[in-house]
């Protein structure tokens, strides 16, 4: 089979796609990843499943570009902070004291966690969800919060 033909039938394929049975698209799967879809629905199937077709009939990307997106997507993720952001910036036994509908909330900081109450948790979080009764920001609630300058 000449390229020209070759790249008909890889577009015809492609194309075909949307109107084949399940049962085709997982046996394309298997012929294309040499392993069963697992638990996915058809229509999610097929932009993988057509990604893979023509990157097997015309070559996949550079490894330059491979690598030039990796570095993006990993850009793109979320800035994940430290659950431990206080503690790494206050010593163990700072106390943190914040007044809520007139009653005084103190949070000792310690190797452990953040005592409260003669409880330790991990986080501020369920602190401040336990003093409101509402979900918060620990760090929020309690003012520990890094402002980023402006």
């Amino acid at each position: 089979m000449d390229e020209a033909s070759s790249q008909d039938a890889t577009a015809l394929l492609i194309r075909s796609l949307p109107k084949l049975p399940k049962t085709r698209l997982v046996e394309l799967w298997k012929d294309n990843f040499g392993r069963e879809p697992g638990r996915i629905r058809p229509e999610l199937m097929l932009p993988i499943l057509a990604y893979r077709i023509q990157e097997r009939a015309y070559g996949g990307l550079s490894p330059k570009t491979s690598a030039r997106s990796q570095v993006i997507a990993t850009s793109l993720r979320p800035q994940s902070r430290s659950r431990d952001e206080a503690r790494q910036r206050f010593k163990s036994g700072t106390k943190l004291v914040r007044e809520w509908r007139g009653t005084t909330h103190e949070v000792t900081l310690n190797d452990a966690g953040y005592r409260y109450l003669g409880k330790t948790y991990k986080s501020l979080s369920p602190i401040a969800c336990e003093i409101t009764g509402t979900r918060w920001s620990g760090p929020a609630f309690f003012g520990t919060k890094k402002v980023k300058a402006s």
